[in-house]
């Protein structure tokens, strides 16, 4: 299982470097998309539609992306990031009160959750490179985010977890682990401000963004795990070897990466 998830990853990782920082912008939109797509198929899948549903979802979230791709706009963008984070204070809800699922269960009712959590995660992507003021530094710095949150709640919960973050949705997390994740993140912030030469007064907002980043990056995971367990579930889907399927590696920047683009746009802060 090991040796599978290394080639694996040794495959993946610079396939997704290439794509996310090699390509020209327009080509970038393109990649992003099909990731999207792909985890849309996985997410009708994780909603229970049929074989045909399946197949209707992402042909049908491709076509919106190619519309929302049309009219792309600053102030349709801020308007998308922000439902997207009302929409995040839901779904905090839906784990909280988990195994309650009645205002979730149905299939269209998840499969609208998913355009809810694929369709700002797209906007977040593509504005992350096309904006003027944002780029590259950025969209490394929301993976490097996410990435660190990983690592530092991996070793935190691994060496001090006790209190149970959200046992009925996902039993291995603790609140420990989600402290060591936000103190990494919070390092991260302070070396990152001090590589971008910011103000003090921008390192403190740049910090606070990314403790509250890295809080709903938790939630991005617990959605999707909660969703996978009421389907009785593992992974999303069987296309990355010994990593299970797209969503299961990109649930976290669903949620990090709509919020960490909206609070740079509310406090003005540019990397």
């Amino acid at each position: 299982m090991l040796k599978q998830r290394i080639i694996t990853a040794s495959i993946l990782a610079p396939l997704a470097l290439w794509g996310l920082f090699g390509l020209a912008d327009g080509y970038y939109i393109l990649f992003v998309s099909l990731i999207v797509l792909i985890a849309s198929w996985e997410w009708a899948n994780l909603s229970g539609a049929d074989k045909i549903g399946c197949l209707l979802y992402p042909a049908s979230v491709g076509v919106l992306l190619l519309g929302l791709n049309a009219v792309r706009t600053d102030t349709l963008g801020l308007v998308i990031l922000s439902i997207s984070a009302i929409g995040w204070l839901f779904a905090f809800r839906f784990v909280r009160q988990y195994p309650d699922k009645k205002r979730w269960a149905g299939v269209m009712r998840r499969l609208l959750m998913g355009l809810a959590v694929l369709v700002p995660c797209w906007v977040a992507f593509v504005e992350l490179r096309t904006s003027e003021w944002l780029g590259k530094e950025a969209l490394l710095y929301i993976l490097l985010l996410v990435w660190c949150a990983d690592i530092g709640a991996y070793f935190a919960g691994k060496n001090f977890g006790k209190q149970k973050l959200a046992p009925k949705v996902s039993p291995g997390k603790t609140r420990e682990g989600v402290y060591g994740g936000m103190l990494a993140t919070g390092v991260l912030a302070v070396l990152a401000g001090s590589y971008w030469q910011l103000s003090f007064s921008q390192v403190v907002i740049l910090v606070l963004v990314t403790l509250l980043v890295t809080a709903v990056s938790v939630l991005g995971d617990l959605l999707e795990s909660m969703v996978k367990r009421f389907r009785g579930i593992k992974d999303s889907s069987n296309l990355l070897p010994g990593h299970g399927g797209v969503m299961d590696r990109i649930d976290s920047l669903t949620a990090a990466a709509p919020i960490f683009v909206l609070s740079l746009k509310l406090t003005g802060l540019s990397l």
